[in-house]
């Protein structure tokens, strides 16, 4: 099954895909965040999607058109979706610098559009979300992480924040009481969206900074691209372990 990448904060474009076409695609939800790049990676079919798109108009998370985005991908074939996150980390196991592969979600957004089902064909719409995230493709790039060598911690509760102003020390804390173990923005309604449409979602999130009040020193933009700078390059390779590994199923 064909898949797709979409890109967050730090991975504008994906090292290493020959990129053959660019799709403007038309959806009922508006534009997406940029055009879908179509292309290869190492004789592979690939299809990258920037979550933020580029500048001068990018796109704050509170801002992303998540169902132009997922419905753009799922008309191009795509069925295999990894979304790349950038987040903070709150369980104390967790460092910047390292890759998560989180196995669960707890979505604090708000105000955002979360679901392609709106009533207007006369049916309601209730997806089995218990398990958010695709239990196979997250083996896979499990098993490509251990196979690369790439550093890779299984499993985490992703908190999804409204942003795009970094939480309180406050907001933390709460969360670490609710149980999560990393904090990003973009994961909802993406996640709910790909599972309503028929995409094995996944994500791995890079962890940029201690989240806030848990550091030694302030969160500063230039310190989280500093850490997205060395992430990069560890995401290329577990990349460019599961993509093969991906097609060949």
């Amino acid at each position: 099954m064909t898949l797709g990448i979409i890109g967050g904060t730090g991975l504008t474009t994906l090292p290493g895909l020959r990129i053959l076409k660019s799709h403007a695609v038309d959806t009922p939800f508006g534009a997406t965040s940029a055009p879908v790049e179509e292309g290869e990676y190492g004789g592979h079919p690939v299809f990258f999607l920037q979550r933020h798109g580029h500048a001068p108009a990018v796109r704050p998370p509170h801002r992303v058109n998540y169902r132009a985005n997922l419905w753009a991908l799922h008309a191009l074939g795509v069925r295999r979706l990894i979304a790349v996150n950038a987040v903070g980390a709150i369980a104390p196991a967790l460092q910047p610098g390292r890759l998560v592969i989180p196995d669960q979600l707890i979505d604090y957004s708000w105000g955002r559009e979360h679901s392609f089902a709106d009533g207007r064909d006369g049916t309601l719409q209730h997806i089995d979300f218990t398990h958010p995230y695709d239990a196979t493709l997250r083996e896979m790039l499990l098993r490509a992480a251990s196979k690369a060598a790439v550093p890779c911690v299984d499993g985490a509760v992703l908190a999804v924040t409204q942003g795009p102003r970094l939480e309180t020390a406050a907001e933390i804390q709460r969360l670490a009481r609710d149980g999560c173990d990393v904090v990003g923005m973009t994961g909802m309604p993406e996640a709910a969206l790909a599972r309503e449409i028929g995409l094995a979602y996944v994500s791995v999130c890079m962890i940029v900074n201690a989240a806030a009040g848990l550091g030694e020193e302030a969160i500063s933009l230039e310190s989280i691209h500093a850490v997205l700078a060395q992430e990069v390059r560890l995401l290329a390779d577990l990349l460019a372990a599961v993509i093969p590994a991906v097609a060949a199923s």
